[in-house]
């Protein structure tokens, strides 16, 4: 198996072997005439397009009927662009089942949790489990292979696409019966299985594997674990797809490396994607802007979570869009300077491609008002001529290409299971939102200047940290909790918040007061969760507000310093943060949502102990964002302006790559929505 820390990655899309910045789109030519296929590819030349994704929803083009296969206008197409010099990250196109196929075969089509079939006309119409549907699609997956395998345009593959976006839980009786299996591979026994999902409440015990089900729509609350345990198997089925592709691709074309398309950005969390990463050559990712006050942070936390999850090598931005898109409820187009931006900022976080959807703009179907690098209006555009002068900009930044991100100081731990089972039902309150408590800790940083990775929580290395940040880490099992107090003994300095340690890996409360599994570490002991109604807040000694959440804290352990104390609300004058040092490091404890603007008050004095502060001059943080990635010669800073007015960088040095350069000697000044990238030694670290 391939590790994602030495990735097989696209870079000679060119046909050179040179390394470049990817750059390019989705391409859907079946679409279209011949004749704007001639002028895509003048126009890709034009823009610098040097890699598209091919074929994701032909299925019914090349499959016309279960016998019959037409791959005529697809062998031109692959080598149209060819000719052009322009390589092809070739789909699978298993995401989107043809008629023929379900109307044959309805039992693929997937349930609700309610016994609802969910009906061809979109897609995604499949279900991860169906034996039918996995020997259809690998069937096509083998005729494509064996089709393209010599063919000189081809420089990776594509599983599928966006994996689980529509289908990722399916409550059908093939599920069922994969979900059993899995369950005995997990459990051994139903005596370990009945205990894990604690069935002795509300009568619930097992006593044949027969009599499980996935959690389907119930007359109340569906058993805790067992819903644990479904998500976990939804993921793995989706992964188990990803493993049952790659393989039919790794034996026909073992040069070729394999990559699918994941969705790290808003709500999208049922896919485990660190569990994911090892199974691919390569990490790609989809992301579109979520409007609102965080939207940039929202895009620079999804970038590099990604950059995490991808142990912070480089990865494919597979989609990103060039202006609106068209499923929100408002679909707002980008600001002169953000399509520039935002494809930037992603490079900053180790994106080594730079890919939208789409390439030309469609004339009918779901997603003819999503924008797209060739629009309605044609080249003759503003947004063409952005484009272009993008594909100019990545060009200059072919140094780039390869290079590491460079690690921060200061780490995020981000947890997928501690995310779904924080936001589980019957909890003390349904308003948790656990991506949403990780950005708002990550904007107060940006706010500071302070540099920082997004981890998951189970990847090794952070003793490489000299601050460790673990919101809401619900579930923590024993082997967790000895890794974070070696931590906090060996100089490292974390911080959690309310609702983390409390359950164990089978959801199960650590018992004798919370947070449980942290309780020593952190040195209180906590009897009683105080959540709070929508609207109520509380105010701190230390001029902060809190809301969602309250905890009675009772300080147990030595050296612990309150921080700061409740000054209004049920808990009033009981401790609200408090810092137990231990070892050479200590344990900080946050017991409310003080949101980003809260946190930005309440870091510097977090952060103090271990001396991090920010790398960027006073007038520039939370204006702009730093982000550094670097080789075995060079560093190269980003610096991302995410305001509306020009910010000074005064002792900001180094060899302008790409943006506004200045005269030597001369402070350099950021305008609005810009980017420069400058390239220092690396001893210069």
């Amino acid at each position: 198996m391939t590790s994602p820390l030495t990735p097989r990655f696209p870079y000679a899309a060119g046909g050179d072997g040179a390394r470049r910045l990817v750059y390019g789109a989705d391409y859907n030519p079946e679409q279209w005439s011949r004749e704007v296929w001639e002028e895509d590819v003048r126009l890709m030349r034009e823009a610098g397009v040097n890699i598209v994704s091919l074929g994701i929803f032909s299925w019914a083009l090349l499959q016309p009927t279960r016998d019959t296969w037409d791959f005529g206008w697809l062998d031109e197409v692959m080598d149209l662009l060819h000719r052009g010099g322009i390589g092809v990250d070739l789909a699978t196109a298993t995401a989107s089942p043809p008629p023929w196929l379900t109307t044959a075969h309805p039992e693929i089509l997937p349930v609700t949790a309610a016994g609802e079939t969910v009906w061809p006309g979109a897609r995604q119409h499949w279900r991860p489990t169906s034996p039918v549907f996995r020997t259809h699609a690998l069937r096509l997956v083998r005729a494509l292979a064996t089709r393209y395998a010599a063919h000189p345009a081809l420089v990776a593959w594509h599983v599928n696409n966006e994996l689980g976006c529509h289908n990722v839980y399916d409550y059908s009786d093939d599920a069922a019966r994969a979900f059993r299996t899995w369950l005995r591979h997990r459990y051994a026994t139903l005596s370990d299985l009945n205990h894990a999902w604690g069935t002795a409440f509300w009568s619930q015990r097992y006593s044949d594997w027969d009599q499980i089900l996935p959690p389907r729509q119930a007359a109340s609350h569906p058993n805790p674990t067992q819903q644990l345990d479904f998500k976990r198997f939804s993921s793995d089925a989706l992964k188990e797809h990803v493993r049952a592709e790659r393989e039919v691709l790794r034996e026909l074309t073992p040069g070729v490396p394999v990559t699918t398309n994941f969705m790290v950005m808003g709500s999208t969390k049922g896919m485990n994607y660190p569990d994911w990463a090892g199974e691919i050559d390569f990490v790609s990712n989809d992301h579109y802007v979520q409007p609102g006050p965080q939207d940039r942070d929202e895009l620079s936390f999804s970038a590099n979570l990604t950059s995490g999850i991808a142990g912070h090598r480089p990865w494919f931005l597979m989609e990103h869009s060039t202006g609106a898109v068209n499923w929100q409820p408002v679909n707002l187009p980008k600001q002169p300077g953000e399509l520039a931006r935002d494809s930037l900022l992603h490079v900053a976080h180790g994106a080594d491609a730079v890919c939208f959807f789409q390439w030309r703009q469609s004339a009918a179907g779901a997603e003819k008002y999503h924008s797209a690098m060739v629009p309605h209006a044609g080249a003759d555009s503003d947004l063409f001529r952005s484009v272009v002068e993008l594909g100019r900009t990545l060009e200059a930044l072919a140094p780039v290409a390869g290079a590491e991100r460079e690690p921060a100081r200061v780490a995020i731990l981000f947890d997928w299971e501690s995310w779904w089972t924080s936001e589980h039902d019957s909890h003390p309150t349904s308003r948790l939102d656990y991506r949403q408590e990780a950005l708002d800790w990550y904007t107060a940083l940006h706010r500071l200047g302070v540099r920082a990775d997004i981890v998951p929580a189970h990847r090794t290395g952070l003793a490489a940290y000299d601050v460790v940040i673990a919101p809401v880490l619900h579930v923590v099992g024993q082997t967790l909790a000895k890794e974070l107090t070696q931590y906090a003994e060996g100089g490292g300095h974390l911080v959690t918040t309310y609702f983390s340690g409390v359950v164990d890996e089978n959801d199960h409360v650590w018992l004798g007061g919370y947070p449980g599994a942290l309780s020593e570490l952190l040195g209180i002991r906590i009897e009683e969760f105080g959540p709070l109604l929508d609207g109520v807040t509380v105010d701190l000694d230390n001029a902060t507000t809190g809301s969602l959440w309250t905890d009675r804290i009772t300080v147990s352990g030595r050296d612990v310093d309150v921080l700061a104390r409740y000054r209004t609300g049920t808990y009033a004058a009981r401790p609200a943060v408090t810092r137990r040092t231990t070892g050479r490091g200590s344990a900080a404890y946050v017991s409310t949502r003080l949101g980003a603007a809260g946190l930005t008050e309440l870091l510097p004095e977090l952060l103090a102990p271990s001396g991090v502060t920010s790398e960027l001059p006073e007038g520039a943080r939370g204006s702009v964002e730093l982000v550094v990635r670097r080789d075995a010669v060079s560093r190269y800073l980003f610096l991302v302006n995410r305001s509306e007015e020009p910010v000074p960088l005064p002792a900001v040095t180094g060899d302008v790559l790409i943006g506004p350069a200045t005269a030597s000697g001369e402070t350099l000044v950021l305008p609005p929505r810009e980017v420069v990238v400058l390239r220092q030694p690396a001893s210069s670290s």
